[in-house]
Protein backbone atom coordinates (compact mmCIF):
# COMPACT_ATOMS: atom_id res chain seq x y z
CA UNK A 1 0.00 0.00 0.00
CA UNK A 2 0.73 3.42 -0.53
CA UNK A 3 0.03 7.03 0.30
CA UNK A 4 0.72 9.78 -0.79
CA UNK A 5 -0.41 13.14 0.24
CA UNK A 6 -1.07 16.16 -1.66
CA UNK A 7 -2.53 19.12 0.19
CA UNK A 8 -5.28 18.35 1.26
CA UNK A 9 -5.91 15.56 -1.27
CA UNK A 10 -5.20 11.76 -0.10
CA UNK A 11 -4.10 9.39 -2.92
CA UNK A 12 -3.75 5.62 -1.80
CA UNK A 13 -2.49 3.07 -4.47
CA UNK A 14 -3.70 0.28 -3.19
CA UNK A 15 -2.74 -3.86 -4.45
CA UNK A 16 -5.49 -5.49 -5.81
CA UNK A 17 -5.98 -8.57 -3.15
CA UNK A 18 -6.99 -5.34 -0.50
CA UNK A 19 -11.23 -6.18 0.03
CA UNK A 20 -13.93 -3.51 1.89
CA UNK A 21 -12.54 -4.67 5.37
CA UNK A 22 -9.41 -4.18 4.67
CA UNK A 23 -9.27 -0.27 3.17
CA UNK A 24 -12.03 0.04 6.56
CA UNK A 25 -9.34 -0.93 8.69
CA UNK A 26 -6.41 1.18 7.01
CA UNK A 27 -9.02 4.17 6.97
CA UNK A 28 -9.72 3.55 10.74
CA UNK A 29 -6.32 3.27 11.53
CA UNK A 30 -5.37 6.37 9.55
CA UNK A 31 -8.32 8.20 10.72
CA UNK A 32 -7.09 7.28 14.86
CA UNK A 33 -3.38 8.38 14.17
CA UNK A 34 -4.65 11.92 12.94
CA UNK A 35 -7.30 12.30 16.20
CA UNK A 36 -4.56 11.22 18.51
CA UNK A 37 -1.79 13.53 16.34
CA UNK A 38 -4.23 16.66 16.74
CA UNK A 39 -5.04 15.81 20.59
CA UNK A 40 -1.90 15.39 21.40
CA UNK A 41 -0.57 19.04 20.45
CA UNK A 42 -4.16 20.40 21.86
CA UNK A 43 -2.76 19.24 24.73
CA UNK A 44 0.64 20.62 24.56
CA UNK A 45 -0.45 23.57 23.98
CA UNK A 46 -2.53 23.97 26.82
CA UNK A 47 0.18 22.89 29.45
CA UNK A 48 1.92 25.45 28.40
CA UNK A 49 0.39 28.26 28.97
CA UNK A 50 0.71 29.70 32.55
CA UNK A 51 3.67 31.20 35.30
CA UNK A 52 6.91 29.22 35.14
CA UNK A 53 9.66 29.21 38.03
CA UNK A 54 13.18 29.32 36.13
CA UNK A 55 16.40 29.65 38.57
CA UNK A 56 19.79 30.85 38.20
CA UNK A 57 20.63 28.49 40.55
CA UNK A 58 19.30 25.40 42.37
CA UNK A 59 22.00 24.62 45.22
CA UNK A 60 23.71 26.87 47.18
CA UNK A 61 27.34 26.37 48.47
CA UNK A 62 28.57 28.01 51.13
CA UNK A 63 32.07 25.67 51.32
CA UNK A 64 33.71 25.85 54.65
CA UNK A 65 32.43 28.91 57.13
CA UNK A 66 33.01 30.47 60.29
CA UNK A 67 31.74 29.47 63.07
CA UNK A 68 28.65 32.67 63.16
CA UNK A 69 29.71 33.40 59.90
CA UNK A 70 27.16 35.01 57.07
CA UNK A 71 23.89 33.06 57.40
CA UNK A 72 22.34 34.16 54.38
CA UNK A 73 22.22 32.96 50.84
CA UNK A 74 20.08 33.84 47.73
CA UNK A 75 18.21 32.38 44.75
CA UNK A 76 17.39 34.62 42.06
CA UNK A 77 14.22 33.39 39.79
CA UNK A 78 12.77 34.76 36.77
CA UNK A 79 8.96 33.86 35.46
CA UNK A 80 9.45 33.11 32.09
CA UNK A 81 5.43 32.18 31.80
CA UNK A 82 3.09 33.91 30.57
CA UNK A 83 0.64 34.66 33.60
CA UNK A 84 1.48 36.14 37.15
CA UNK A 85 4.05 33.71 39.18
CA UNK A 86 2.48 33.26 43.14
CA UNK A 87 4.87 31.67 45.60
CA UNK A 88 2.50 30.25 48.30
CA UNK A 89 5.22 28.92 50.76
CA UNK A 90 8.75 28.16 50.89
CA UNK A 91 9.48 25.66 53.69
CA UNK A 92 12.63 24.72 55.23
CA UNK A 93 13.63 21.37 56.06
CA UNK A 94 14.16 22.27 59.55
CA UNK A 95 13.90 25.21 61.99
CA UNK A 96 17.95 26.19 61.21
CA UNK A 97 16.93 27.09 57.92
CA UNK A 98 14.59 29.92 57.04
CA UNK A 99 13.22 30.89 54.15
CA UNK A 100 12.27 34.44 52.65
CA UNK A 101 10.19 34.86 49.66
CA UNK A 102 8.51 38.10 47.83
CA UNK A 103 4.29 37.78 49.08
CA UNK A 104 3.61 39.91 46.02
CA UNK A 105 2.83 38.27 42.37
CA UNK A 106 5.68 38.29 40.11
CA UNK A 107 4.23 39.45 36.12
CA UNK A 108 5.69 37.31 33.19
CA UNK A 109 9.73 38.40 32.66
CA UNK A 110 10.14 39.80 35.99
CA UNK A 111 13.02 38.22 38.66
CA UNK A 112 12.58 37.98 42.34
CA UNK A 113 15.14 36.52 44.73
CA UNK A 114 14.53 33.94 47.57
CA UNK A 115 16.47 34.66 50.35
CA UNK A 116 17.57 31.71 52.96
CA UNK A 117 19.02 31.75 56.35
CA UNK A 118 20.93 29.05 58.05
CA UNK A 119 22.20 28.99 61.92
CA UNK A 120 25.41 29.20 61.57
CA UNK A 121 25.79 28.22 65.21
CA UNK A 122 26.02 24.77 64.36
CA UNK A 123 29.51 23.25 63.59
CA UNK A 124 29.54 20.54 61.30
CA UNK A 125 27.98 19.52 57.67
CA UNK A 126 25.31 21.73 55.57
CA UNK A 127 22.77 19.34 53.60
CA UNK A 128 19.72 21.11 53.95
CA UNK A 129 16.68 21.86 51.29
CA UNK A 130 13.62 24.47 50.65
CA UNK A 131 10.80 23.78 49.25
CA UNK A 132 9.16 26.21 47.10
CA UNK A 133 5.38 26.28 46.66
CA UNK A 134 3.67 28.31 43.45
CA UNK A 135 1.49 28.00 40.73
CA UNK A 136 4.72 27.23 38.43
CA UNK A 137 3.39 24.98 35.64
CA UNK A 138 6.81 23.43 35.62
CA UNK A 139 8.73 21.94 38.54
CA UNK A 140 6.67 19.10 40.05
CA UNK A 141 3.21 19.87 39.33
CA UNK A 142 -0.37 18.80 41.24
CA UNK A 143 -2.87 19.06 39.33
CA UNK A 144 -5.46 18.81 42.21
CA UNK A 145 -3.87 21.22 43.74
CA UNK A 146 -2.61 23.42 40.81
CA UNK A 147 0.43 24.12 42.53
CA UNK A 148 3.75 22.99 42.01
CA UNK A 149 6.86 22.11 44.13
CA UNK A 150 10.96 23.19 43.76
CA UNK A 151 13.75 22.32 45.70
CA UNK A 152 16.14 24.25 46.43
CA UNK A 153 19.54 22.97 48.27
CA UNK A 154 21.96 24.60 50.39
CA UNK A 155 25.32 22.27 51.45
CA UNK A 156 28.39 23.42 53.10
CA UNK A 157 30.68 22.99 56.21
CA UNK A 158 30.07 25.19 59.85
CA UNK A 159 33.93 24.80 61.54
CA UNK A 160 33.60 24.75 65.27
CA UNK A 161 33.47 27.42 67.79
CA UNK A 162 36.96 29.49 68.49
CA UNK A 163 38.45 27.76 71.35
CA UNK A 164 38.11 29.63 74.33
CA UNK A 165 34.61 31.03 73.68
CA UNK A 166 31.94 30.54 76.50
CA UNK A 167 29.40 27.36 76.17
CA UNK A 168 26.33 28.75 74.78
CA UNK A 169 23.35 27.42 77.39
CA UNK A 170 20.06 26.93 75.79
CA UNK A 171 19.18 24.37 78.25
CA UNK A 172 17.05 27.46 80.16
CA UNK A 173 18.83 26.81 83.43
CA UNK A 174 21.01 29.46 85.32
CA UNK A 175 24.75 29.37 84.84
CA UNK A 176 26.85 29.35 87.88
CA UNK A 177 28.85 32.48 87.21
Amino acid sequence: MLILIFGLKIVLFLPKQLNYTTMKKVFFSLLMIFVAATFNKAVAQTIEKGAKIEFSKETHDYGTIKYEGDPYCEFEFKNTGDEPLIISNAKGSCGCTVPEWPKEPIAPGAKGVIRVKYDTKRPGAINKSVTITSNAINGSFDATTKTSTNILRIKGNVLPAPEGQAPVNNSGAPTNN
